[in-house]
């Protein structure tokens, strides 16, 4: 094998296309994990945070926590037949688009109330898992835990092997993202931070368990994330990953932190291997992020199309 072989054999990110974002973010790594670089920081202080939908896995047509939720109101409807004619159920059940269009936070907290709790969280983490075990994408025709995307993955492996701790940062629910983040990501749970609900200690059988209470705790979008994160991690990330506005307070967060930072935006725009989409996605708008990601320290825009060599496994 030629010496250039070789080189390619062990080159980091192979994944990602060679250009500015990936030297970008070699060069970040270098400067931070070379001892008497002027940037170096001891690896208890290297944390890096990452967004998951639309950031580690594909978040369109849906949110894949949104297509979780779908199924699990028809699988309590299947149980209590009474639902059907109520809504915001009777809207989920008949695809009624012109009514789901209609929902608001409130129909959405009931959805999430009626599916998400009543019961034991290792009962729901068992509920998630099965799920998530048979799955698919409506579009790609993969399980939802293989939509998530080879280069980033490669890129959370390629920051741990130099000192990272790596946490997810997540407007989605913490208890369902914590079901696989481990066996896809490489993330344990304890690294997961998510929006959230109350949960309350009860006695059953003589055991102690702990039960999904129906009253919010926390949605971690937009500023609750930096607030989490101080809450939950209690250090600034030398890098933070997101994709949308929800994850611009984040980004700007670790980037007005001192020495060298890396800000990180993934713009989707590459409809033939994925999807093509930002400032018009009401889910997960990306306009304001878009304008001023670029200007943070440490700051780039990530494009899928240029910069992702493979984008699913």
């Amino acid at each position: 094998m030629s010496s250039n072989s070789v080189a390619a054999a062990i080159a980091p990110l192979p994944s990602w296309n060679e250009g500015a974002t990936r030297d970008a973010i070699l060069d970040f790594v270098q400067r931070v994990t070379t001892e008497g670089s002027p940037d170096y920081v001891p690896p208890s202080e290297r944390i890096a945070t990452f967004d998951n939908d639309g950031t580690l896995w594909c978040e369109q047509p849906n949110f894949v926590q949104g297509f979780f939720l779908l199924d699990r109101v028809k699988t309590i409807a299947a149980a209590q037949p009474e639902l059907a004619a109520q809504q915001p159920f009777k809207a989920v059940l008949e695809n009624d688009k012109t009514t789901l269009a209609t929902f608001g936070k409130q129909e959405l907290v009931t959805l999430v109330f009626a599916t998400h709790t009543g019961m034991a969280i290792e009962e729901f983490r068992a509920i998630a898992q099965s799920w998530f075990d048979s799955a698919m994408h409506p579009r790609f025709q993969r399980l939802f835990r293989e939509c998530v995307y080879q280069s980033q993955r490669e890129l959370l492996e390629y920051l741990r092997s130099n000192g990272f701790k790596t946490f997810i940062v997540t407007g989605g629910g913490n208890g369902v993202v914590r079901t696989v983040a481990e066996s896809i990501y490489g993330i344990p749970p304890e690294q997961v931070i998510g929006s959230s609900g109350k949960t309350k200690l009860e006695w059953q059988d003589g055991k102690p368990v702990l039960v999904k209470q129906p009253e919010l705790n926390s949605f971690d979008d937009r500023a609750e994330k930096v607030v989490n994160i101080e809450l939950h991690i209690g250090r600034r990330p030398l890098l933070a990953f997101g994709n949308s506005d929800g994850d611009l307070a984040m980004l700007q967060y670790t980037a007005a932190g001192t020495g060298a930072r890396l800000a990180l935006l993934l713009h989707h725009d590459d409809a033939e291997r994925e999807y093509a989409y930002d400032r018009d996605f009401h889910l997960s708008p990306l306009r304001e992020a878009l304008e001023e990601v670029p200007k943070l320290n440490g700051g780039h825009i990530v494009s899928m199309k240029r910069d992702f060599k493979q984008v699913f496994p």
